[in-house]
């Protein structure tokens, strides 16, 4: 009988440490830990930790969310695992135990937990929308050169300092330059 934990975070940018820890202090001789969003079926630390646990194991997660993409996942999931004998402990619920309680309490909590990832993805949409609307905004990724920078690089070639120099000189790509020099010309700045 062995007390396996099961960790995960949703984005790399996230640290398991924390889950590790609360796993190791309850006890868990083996941990499997990934970095995976919850919707996403492709968990493949998670798929194996199900193929080894038997009969008498007993499998902890920190949160219910942890290892269910959805509520329905959630209670399927505990429902195979009750029945073939392995215990489900979530650390902030308790003991998942095979009774109409049990079940009645396992649903609430999934259905919660599942209420919450929603406003969250709701309220990350709302934020975005909210970021649109200054004239400002710019979706992706923050730029690595200033305006400042673009432009003194454009002004080199403007000079007749070929692309190669002008790459030597200030270290931006050809592409980046060849990019701002098309943008240049499309605001009719030329």
């Amino acid at each position: 009988m062995t007390k396996y934990g099961y960790a995960r975070v949703s984005s790399i940018s996230q640290d398991l440490d924390i889950q590790i820890e609360q796993l190791k202090k309850e006890g868990c001789d083996i941990i499997y830990s990934e970095k995976f969003t919850g919707m996403s079926s492709d968990r493949p630390e998670f798929i194996k930790l199900l193929e080894v646990l038997k009969e008498g194991d007993t499998l902890t997660v920190t949160k219910l969310d942890r290892f269910a993409r959805s509520a329905e996942d959630g209670v399927s999931l505990i429902q195979d695992l009750l029945a073939k004998g392995i215990n489900v402990h979530i650390l902030n619920m308790g003991l998942v135990e095979d009774t109409p309680m049990g079940r009645l309490i396992l649903r609430m909590m999934l259905a919660f937990a599942e209420f919450d990832r929603d406003m969250v993805v709701e309220r990350l949409a709302e934020g975005k929308e909210a970021a649109r609307q200054n004239p400002n905004f710019r979706e992706g990724r923050k730029p690595t050169y200033t305006k400042k920078q673009i432009d003194h690089a454009l002004g080199l070639l403007d000079k007749n300092y070929s692309y190669t120099q002008v790459v030597d000189l200030t270290g931006i790509s050809k592409s980046t330059l060849a990019r701002a020099r098309r943008k240049q010309r499309a605001e009719g700045r030329a």
